[in-house]
C-alpha cells in the first residue's frame, strides 16, 4: 500500500511539474524570485538604450513605478520625448532626462553621451546600464545574408554596445558599484535559423558580458544577462502579425517581458530566460543535452525559414513533425 501511495505521489508530482514547464513563461530560477525588488532601484539612475518603443518603453514605465530616476536615449528624440510625457502623467513625481544617442556612432560622440549620462541627476552617474537597443532584420537564408546587412546589425548590437559599456564601466569602477543589464535573446542561446546575423550579434554579446562579469564582479560590478524568446512588442501586434496569431504563434506580453527583466536585475541573476514552449524547452535542452538539443534545430532549420518567408509560424512544432521543406 504504501509502495502503491509512493508511486501516485511520484506520478502526481511528475505530471504537475511537466504541466508546469508546458505552461511557464520563464526559466524555473527566474519564476522563483517572486516579484521585483522596489529597494533595489528606488532612487537609482537607470539608463536605458532603445527607450522610445517596445520593451525599452515598457521598461521605462517600469522602471518608474519602483521610484528609478530615469535617463532615457533612443535615435528620435520626438518618440523619448513622448515616452517621458506618458511616464510623467502616470508618475508625476518621476524624474526623468532624455538623452537621444545613435549606438552606431563613433568612439568620440559615444564618450561625449556617457559624459552627459553622467553628469545627469547631480553628477549621480549610472546605477543600472540597461542595453536594450537592438537591429534586427527580416528573417531570411544564412547565404543571403550581406556585408551591408551585417554591418548595420553589429555596428549596433555589438560594437556600439561593447563601447558604450567600456567607457561607462570605468566611472562605475571608480565607485564601486555598476549593473549592466542586457537584453540578449533566445537567438544568443541557440541556433536560430532564419537569423544567422542576429544570432551571432547575440552571442558576441553573452559571451563578452559573461567574460566582463567575470573580470569584474569582485570590483562591484554586476552582469544580469536577459534572454528572451519571442515576446508581443507594438510592433508585431498589428496586421503583419495576424497571421502568426491565427497560426496559434504564443508570444509573451511585453509587459510580462519587462517585469520579469526587472526581476532578474533586482534579485542579481546572472542569466534569465523568457519564454513560452517550445522555445524554453529548446534552450534547456541545448544547455544541458547539447546533442539532442542541436539535433532538434538541424531538423526544424530549413523549415523554420520556409515558414518565415510565408509569413507563418516560425516557432511552431508542426515544423518538427510536419512535412519536408517545400521547394
Amino acid at each position: 500500500m504504501l509502495l502503491l501511495f509512493a508511486l501516485l505521489a511520484g506520478a502526481a508530482a511528475a505530471a504537475f511539474f511537466l504541466f508546469k514547464f508546458a505552461t511557464t513563461d520563464g526559466d524555473f530560477t527566474l519564476l522563483s524570485c517572486g516579484q521585483p525588488r522596489r529597494d533595489k532601484v528606488d532612487g537609482k539612475v537607470v539608463w536605458i538604450t532603445g527607450a522610445s518603443r517596445g520593451i525599452g518603453e515598457v521598461l521605462s514605465m517600469q522602471f518608474a513605478s519602483l521610484g528609478a530616476k530615469l535617463i532615457l536615449s533612443a535615435r528620435n528624440k520626438n518618440e523619448l520625448e513622448r515616452v517621458k510625457y506618458n511616464i510623467v502623467s502616470k508618475h508625476p513625481d518621476s524624474r526623468v532626462e532624455v538623452l537621444p544617442m545613435d549606438l552606431s556612432s563613433d568612439e568620440e560622440s559615444l564618450k561625449e553621451v556617457v559624459h552627459a549620462a553622467e553628469s545627469l541627476f547631480s553628477s549621480a552617474g549610472v546605477d543600472y546600464m540597461i542595453h536594450n537597443a537592438a537591429f534586427e532584420r527580416p528573417k531570411r537564408g544564412v547565404l543571403e545574408e550581406t556585408e551591408e546587412g551585417l554591418k548595420a546589425i553589429f555596428n549596433v548590437n555589438v560594437f556600439g554596445t561593447i563601447t558604450l559599456t567600456r567607457l561607462l564601466a570605468t566611472s562605475m569602477l571608480d565607485r564601486g558599484m555598476g549593473h549592466f543589464v542586457v537584453m540578449s535573446s533566445a537567438a544568443g542561446k541557440v541556433p536560430s535559423p532564419g537569423q544567422a546575423l542576429y544570432s551571432a550579434s547575440k552571442h558576441a554579446l553573452n559571451g563578452y558580458f559573461a567574460s566582463l562579469r567575470s573580470e569584474l564582479c569582485t570590483k562591484g560590478i554586476k552582469v544580469t544577462i536577459v534572454c528572451p524568446g519571442p515576446i508581443e512588442t507594438p510592433e508585431s501586434s498589428g496586421a503583419a502579425s495576424s497571421s502568426q496569431r491565427n497560426s496559434s504563434e504564443k508570444r509573451v506580453s511585453v509587459e510580462r517581458c519587462a517585469e520579469l527583466t526587472i526581476v532578474a536585475a533586482t534579485h542579481g541573476l546572472k542569466e534569465a530566460w523568457i519564454s513560452y514552449q517550445p522555445v524554453l524547452a529548446v534552450m534547456y535542452l541545448v544547455q544541458y543535452i547539447p546533442t539532442i538539443g542541436y539535433w532538434l534545430m538541424d531538423k526544424v532549420g530549413a523549415k523554420r525559414v520556409d515558414a518565415a518567408a510565408k509569413k507563418g509560424n516560425a516557432y511552431s512544432l508542426n515544423l518538427l513533425f510536419g512535412g519536408k521543406k517545400s521547394a
